[in-house]
């Protein structure tokens, strides 16, 4: 029997529910030391003097790190542009200045705060407008004129498709910073393996990744470095980049004991990356029948002092930006810029919620302007297959089914038949018994979403399966580096396998994100994880499997998926096969707004999503609720404030994100399955794909209820208020 198509119960279900499973801060090692970090929580300032003296005499003390302890004292995913413990100039409030460690947690607390720095406070730049005046001053030397990246987009010629044009409308977008909120801060332990190698065990997104910036900062060989995920408590894009795995290596390695740490949740606020700020300032032309002619836009991206993920961040943000249309006439220019802020990186999107936000809430202006249903405008205009996306390429994959799924979401939430007809298309009649000042809205968006690393990063997956028994294969056992980070991947590895090798999944062993017994697998990110282990288990397991055939036991075989490469933007007009594969989704929302007090309450929201094969359907509709209430949550409640480069809300008590009772009366997920050419069975990544459209489609339901157009996320209380009294 087929296992791919079945909800088949995640294997680490169990293991979480009954707290069996062990996440980083529960693992505890004989001869275990604990560090702190001292964070210079001040956005911009030269250090003129650090003093450890006492630190070092403190009970308990065994070490305390500095810069001059780091052999190669960088890293970075993209660039090597950060330093792992400050040296002279720090950029940002959760650079690390020393790091403590000691016989005990509160030893190690204790000495930190004994820790004397003089800081020369330098002139902080927190807003990128004013980062890019011309004679700012140059806060990373890298960076001339604060601009870490510029890309530019040409298709066809905006000038004169603007001439064409009917109806124009223009606006100025703002999409806040959001902080990832999993439920695990940052922690892990180091320690010197049998082996000899520096391992550490933590929470990550890319054991090789991690693996190779440890072995790089240390200057040593990669083969004598080692990274282990235990358990993950969330990452949705907020571990890709380096936290405590580097400082947790140096000091196994200087001592040879092991060393744990766990992060406070405040610290975990100020001391990770967030979703990058953006400010999008779009102009998009139509003429009277609909047809979308020209698009410009302009993306100014908040990328903080590091590059991080932000140039990356940024490409998905430019290609966004003029959303799933084809459009002819484009023009983007969208820059990456450098402040004092805190750093920013990839967030589940990676990008494409900022982009889209634009391009929806354009779409829903259009539609009104024009008096065409938001819908009818969509199908309108959505990209089919051989149609040129702003790079003038194809979108790849053959099957591009934008009209299927905004045909089926529109049906499903019943937008056009229900009630008497409004400016979307349906608007209930409110019950006698609501209290006047609330008011019904209708919202729709949609969205595409790459799937894989992008703009010329070389992609795949390795895996290996061994096969054992004697007449009968009575056990497969998978090896795969890929993290599990509650999204299901394993779950997923383990269903491919059984699905190959004809077994029930009872039978396959997973032995799982640990460099030490695998390949590399690359991130769990960009909504790729599941197109990659398809590809790579299904060879391994295939190859494995004719081994077996031609009586080889145990039989065991390896096999590297790569994929299709991709191209960088060129510099000129950003021409260019930039994605492997996309997937494509549509939300259509209802909310109730209390027009007395700004709230907002999001009612219902149906999601279609093509997933091309739904390997496990009850774990897509996990990934859709999740992100509906992540998403939910950077529309209406969650207000990341930063002033002057300080975070003005370090903790739960004042970063509200949505509880149980906030999320959605209703969510319905509608799983349509067009497969991609290139996807083992058709499969697409669908994880990000549900968070993309919900603000736009939250916003344009609130302009439905109460006619008034809100540009700037979230939508709190008074920002709500303050559009109602301007209207």
């Amino acid at each position: 029997m087929s296992t791919l198509g079945h909800s088949l119960p995640r294997l680490d279900a169990r293991a979480k529910v009954t707290g069996d499973a062990q996440y980083p801060g529960d693992i505890n090692l004989p001869r275990q030391l604990w560090m702190k970090v001292l964070f210079a929580r001040r956005p911009h300032a030269r250090i003129k003097r650090l003093d450890t003296s006492q630190a070092e005499r403190a009970p308990g003390v065994v070490r305390v790190f500095t810069a001059r302890d780091m052999p190669v004292n960088e890293f970075g995913l993209i660039f090597f542009d950060a330093p792992v413990l400050v040296n002279n100039t720090v950029r940002w409030v959760g650079e690390k200045v020393a790091c403590v460690v000691a016989e005990t947690e509160k030893q190690a607390e204790h000495a930190r705060d004994l820790i004397a720095v003089e800081y020369e406070d330098l002139p902080v730049i927190s807003d990128p407008h004013d980062a890019m005046i011309e004679g700012a001053a140059q806060i990373h030397p890298h960076y001339a004129r604060n601009v870490m990246k510029h890309i530019p987009i040409r298709k066809g010629d905006t000038a004169r498709g603007f001439e064409q044009a009917e109806v124009v409308v223009e606006s100025v977008y703002h999409t806040p910073a959001q902080e990832h909120a999993y439920l695990q801060p940052e922690a892990g332990v180091a320690y010197i393996d049998d082996a000899g190698r520096v391992t550490v065990a933590a929470a990550g997104q890319w054991t090789h990744e991690d693996q190779q910036q440890i072995a790089h900062a240390l200057n040593l060989p990669v083969e004598k470095v080692r990274v282990i995920y235990p358990a993950i408590g969330g990452a949705f894009g907020g571990r890709e980049d380096m936290s405590v795995q580097i400082i947790l290596a140096l000091a196994a390695w200087r001592l040879n004991r092991p060393v744990k740490i766990i992060w406070s949740r405040e610290e975990s606020m100020i001391a990770h990356h967030k979703r990058h700020p953006m400010w999008l300032t779009a102009k998009w032309g139509a003429t009277r029948d609909g047809k979308l002619v020209a698009a410009e836009v302009e993306v100014i991206a908040d990328a903080g002092p590091y590059a991080y993920t932000s140039t990356k961040v940024l490409g998905n943000a430019a290609l966004a930006c003029t959303g799933p249309y084809a459009i002819p006439n484009i023009k983007v220019d969208a820059y990456a810029v450098v402040t004092n802020n805190v750093v920013t990186g990839a967030f589940r999107g990676f990008g494409g919620p900022q982009g889209h936000f634009a391009a929806e809430m354009q779409m829903n202006k259009l539609a009104e302007k024009l008096g065409i249903d938001p819908v009818e405008l969509r199908l309108k205009n959505v990209l089919h297959a051989g149609d040129l996306l702003s790079t003038q390429t194809p979108l790849p994959g053959g099957k591009v089914s934008l009209v299927e799924v905004v045909e089926k979401c529109a049906k499903e939430f019943s937008w056009t038949n229900k009630g008497t007809e409004g400016t979307n298309g349906i608007r209930n009649t409110p019950p006698v018994t609501r209290h006047p000042s609330l008011v019904t809205g209708f919202g729709f968006a949609c969205a595409l979403k790459n799937i894989g690393f992008s703009f010329g990063a070389p992609e795949g997956a390795t895996a290996t399966v061994e096969l054992r028994g004697a007449v009968e294969i009575e056990q497969a056992i998978v090896h795969h580096a890929g993290a599990e980070v509650g999204q299901g991947a394993h779950t997923v590895m383990a269903q491919v396998a059984a699905e190959v090798l004809k077994l029930p999944v009872e039978k396959i062993e997973l032995v799982a994100s640990d460099t030490a017994t695998s390949g590399n697998s690359g991130s769990a990110s960009a909504s790729r994880m599941t197109w990659m282990v398809a590809h790579s288990v299904r060879g391994a397991a295939e190859a494995a499997l004719q081994k077996w055939r031609e009586e080889e036991r145990p039989a065991s075989a390896t096999y590297e998926y790569i994929a299709p490469p991709t191209d960088n933007y060129a510099p000129e007009d950003g021409r260019g096969k930039t994605n492997i594969a996309y997937g494509y989704v549509a939300q259509a929302v209802e909310v109730e707004v209390d027009r007395e007090t700004g709230q907002v309450r999001v009612v219902r929201v149906t999601c279609a999503d093509d997933v091309g094969r739904a390997v496990n359907p009850q774990m897509i509709r996990g990934q859709i609720e999740g992100a509906i209430a992540q998403a939910q949550g950077w529309a209406i409640t969650e207000n990341f404030l930063q002033k002057g480069g300080r975070v003005l809300t370090p903790y739960f008590s004042n970063y509200l994100i949505p509880g149980v009772m906030d999320v959605p009366e209703r969510v319905d997920s509608v799983i349509l399955e067009f497969p991609d050419e290139n996807g083992a069975w058709g499969i697409r990544g669908m994880a990000e794909m549900p968070f993309i459209p919900l603000a736009p489609a939250i916003v344009a339901a609130v302009h439905d209820a109460t006619g008034a157009w809100i540009d700037e996320l979230p939508l709190t209380p008074g920002r709500v208020v303050e559009a109602l009294k301007k209207k």
